[in-house]
């Protein structure tokens, strides 16, 4: 199985969340974890917000940043095209999607249409969620 982590599933690798168990125990369980291309700087902006928020996790969210970096050359990165950001746009528009989660759910759209099956989609976006099980993809369960 390749696990698809948008990055709300990905924070969620590193640091310790509601629901970072299941997300976890399916990567724990996949072939591969794959990820979009930008999934890069919203991990490092949801660190960031973070450290914002709560000063004294910085020291934490300074080792957290480190071992992204060292984990991103195992992932398998789905990079960024015209054709992508255009079917992005018509997911944005049809799904009523913000736009990196429209990128997010067109990369890991094309990604099924790749490997067709044992594809899992972790997303902890409600409407996102739904666009991706209306796209024919298996959704980690959330609930």
């Amino acid at each position: 199985m390749i696990l698809f982590c948008d990055t709300s599933a990905l924070v969620k690798l590193y640091v310790k969340e509601p629901q970072s168990k299941r997300v976890t125990e399916a990567a724990e369980a996949s072939e591969m974890i794959c990820v979009s291309r930008i999934a890069w700087v919203e991990l490092h902006a949801a660190v960031a917000r973070r450290g914002r928020e709560v000063p004294e996790s910085q020291p934490a969210l300074e080792m957290v940043k480190q071992q992204f970096r060292e984990d991103w050359p195992r992932f398998g990165v789905l990079e960024t095209s015209q054709a992508l950001v255009e079917m992005a746009g018509e997911f944005a528009d049809a799904f009523a999607l913000r736009a990196y989660d429209a990128v997010q759910l067109a990369s890991a759209a094309r990604l099924k249409q790749a490997v067709d099956e044992g594809l899992l989609f972790a997303c902890f976006d409600r409407r996102l969620n739904q666009a991706a099980g209306l796209l024919g993809m298996q959704v980690l369960e959330t609930g």
